[in-house]
């Protein structure tokens, strides 16, 4: 039963869900499939928008495979950076991502320096590649986000609610269970299960909502860069609560404080901030 994951209260009961898919000799990560397939859904929504806009489909296709490749670069410096302890003894373990560890923030980040040195060598418009390639990023969070549900990872504190789910405690880091999750153990023919708030499902569903805002909206900003901004506001808004509840926090250095509830604050106040002034801008230019 090591492999099982339950969900009790919604009659879910899922009794062998594998971490790797085998092929012949070949062994393949369901993380690395799951950010594979959302990698490719997220091209064909960026060349979908840039056609809709009547850009060049062809060009967003190199820009978004340069952006990727960085940003999963990104992604992994920054979980690595703020988890140093984890990875300090062990120093090719930080080259093993199959396992886990990448933070969408420095994905981010650096997803949006890629673009903007593209934009200098291909004289293109930076905002403008902003407002297409962003309709990409959270087709590749909700696809890429399972790849946390087979790793047994990015799962909150203890909680009864609906959507509590159960894992088996070998399945999952140690250091990642409280004492909440300790006292309240399932015992299910001798195997023992934490229960906790599947927070990844959480995020998966508040990024379908963000998705959903983008679309709606893509036609209706007033200044290159919205949507953008539209996303960075909507995002960071979900992910400030749920991040909260996660167990498995990455903390600025010295402190007790989780840096992407720090950096979620931040997105939402400087984009609506930034918002407000490219609007207000706008109408003062008639």
């Amino acid at each position: 039963m090591s492999d099982a994951i339950y969900f009790p209260h919604l009659h879910l009961y899922l009794h062998h869900v594998g971490k790797t898919l085998r092929i012949g000799p070949v062994t393949i990560a369901y993380y690395g499939i799951c950010i594979a397939v959302g990698m490719l859904l997220g091209i064909w929504a960026v060349t979908r928008r840039a056609k809709e806009t009547g850009q060049k489909p062809d060009d967003y296709v190199d820009i978004v495979i340069w952006t990727m490749l960085f940003s999963i670069i990104g992604a992994r410096v920054y979980y690595v950076a703020f988890d140093w302890d984890a990875y300090r003894n062990d120093l090719l373990s930080v080259f093993r991502i199959r396992e886990g560890g990448l933070a969408i923030y420095g994905g981010i980040i650096a997803g949006v320096l890629t673009l903007f040195i593209q934009s200098r060598i291909r004289k293109m418009r930076f905002r403008v590649l902003l407002d297409t390639c962003v309709i990409g990023l959270p087709i590749g969070q909700i696809v890429g986000r399972w790849g946390n549900f087979f790793n047994r990872e990015a799962f909150g504190g203890y909680t009864d609610g609906l959507f509590a789910m159960q894992l088996p405690v070998s399945a999952v880091r140690q250091n990642e269970i409280t004492t909440a999750m300790w006292e309240h153990l399932v015992n299910i023919n001798g195997t023992d299960f934490i229960q906790v708030h599947p927070a990844f499902l959480y995020e998966g569903l508040w990024n379908c909502f963000v998705l959903l805002l983008l679309v709606v909206m893509r036609n209706r900003t007033k200044f290159d860069g919205e949507l953008f901004l539209v996303y960075a506001a909507g995002y960071g808004a979900g992910r400030f609560f749920i991040e909260s509840i996660r167990t498995d926090q990455l903390l600025i250095p010295g402190t007790q404080i989780p840096v992407s509830m720090v950096v979620s604050a931040a997105l939402v106040i400087g984009s609506l901030v930034l918002t407000a002034a490219g609007r207000r801008r706008k109408r003062t230019s008639g």
